[in-house]
């Protein structure tokens, strides 16, 4: 797959891995039993930019200390490294929980303001974000926070209404983003050109539907609260149920493209402030993949 699947990693998508420093390779593994500058061991440089063995020269310790130091790794050289990404994204995950505990032990009005200034504000961050061509951990952060606020008051109104759906659909994020992974992992599941494809009809499709329920809820043509996802059945099952699952699917095949974009980056040398790019990305799709689940339960709890 190209790089830049998803698109947060468009326009960046570590492109500018090329320029990621080169490793240093240990003392003395240069061409012709010479090391990197091309001079004996134990020769120095002098004033006139000469080599000389006389002036300054190491002892023999030294020398083999020097020969017997391994080459710097990728986080010795400022590049990007899969545990950079994994501690950047524990980092937003934990803002986004913050923001959550905020918006959910609140008082009700003070609550549902928050949730309002986290979903104007997460948007924007998002957009900023997304078509910044260089990473800012403090908008990440910051975007991290404010989608907690809003997902805080979401879980907050839909456990209200159906006891316990706010614990489910944290097991269940957590549970499609372990078996993505390990799918991932096994080579089993890849993001494919083929796949893309269908990933992006898909989602043309999904987006199309959400504005017209979207509209559809806010001029009152539908009274439901989910719109057309509850208010049309297909054999007797809410449509929500079949367009859900479309959604987890989508969100998951995500998932997939993160994985393979950051995996990209990692074995190409990006440069290490990409891990921002990459936990970001990984915050935006989990926020995606946990709304789409509660609202799944939400509609099936409805249901009963």
């Amino acid at each position: 797959m190209a790089l830049g699947g998803n698109p947060i990693f468009n326009g960046k998508s570590f492109r500018g891995a090329t320029q990621a420093p080169p490793v240093p390779q240990a003392y003395g593994q240069g061409a012709y039993g010479q090391n990197g500058f091309g001079r004996a061991p134990g020769q120095v440089m002098d004033a006139q930019g000469g080599w000389s063995a006389g002036q300054q020269a190491m002892t023999q310790d030294q020398l083999q200390d020097m020969y017997n130091r391994p080459a710097a790794g990728p986080a010795d050289t400022g590049r990007m490294t899969f545990d950079d990404v994994i501690m950047k994204t524990a980092a937003c995950l934990g803002v986004l929980v913050v923001g959550a505990a905020v918006t959910l032990i609140a008082p009700q009005g003070l609550s549902m303001m928050l949730m309002l200034v986290g979903v104007l504000g997460g948007f924007a961050l998002a957009m900023v974000n997304t078509f910044k061509k260089q990473p800012s951990p403090a908008l990440i952060l910051a975007y991290a926070g404010l989608e907690g606020l809003f997902l805080g008051g979401l879980t907050r109104i839909l456990d209200g209404m159906f006891p316990g759906v706010g614990l489910q659909a944290v097991i269940g994020t957590l549970s499609v983003f372990a078996v993505t992974l390990v799918l991932f992992k096994s080579g089993k599941v890849r993001a494919t050109p083929k796949a893309m494809r269908f990933f992006m009809i898909a989602m043309i499709g999904y987006a199309v539907f959400a504005l017209v329920n979207m509209v559809m809820v806010w001029t009152g043509v539908v009274n439901s609260p989910f719109g057309l996802s509850t208010s049309v059945e297909i054999f007797g099952i809410p449509l929500g149920v079949f367009i859900g699952l479309l959604a987890i699917g989508l969100a998951a095949f995500s998932l997939i493209m993160d994985f393979t974009s950051i995996e990209a980056g990692v074995r190409s040398g990006a440069p290490q402030r990409f891990s921002w790019t990459a936990a970001f990305g990984l915050t935006v799709t989990l926020v995606w993949l946990y709304v789409e689940i509660i609202r799944l339960l939400s509609i099936l709890r409805g249901d009963e």
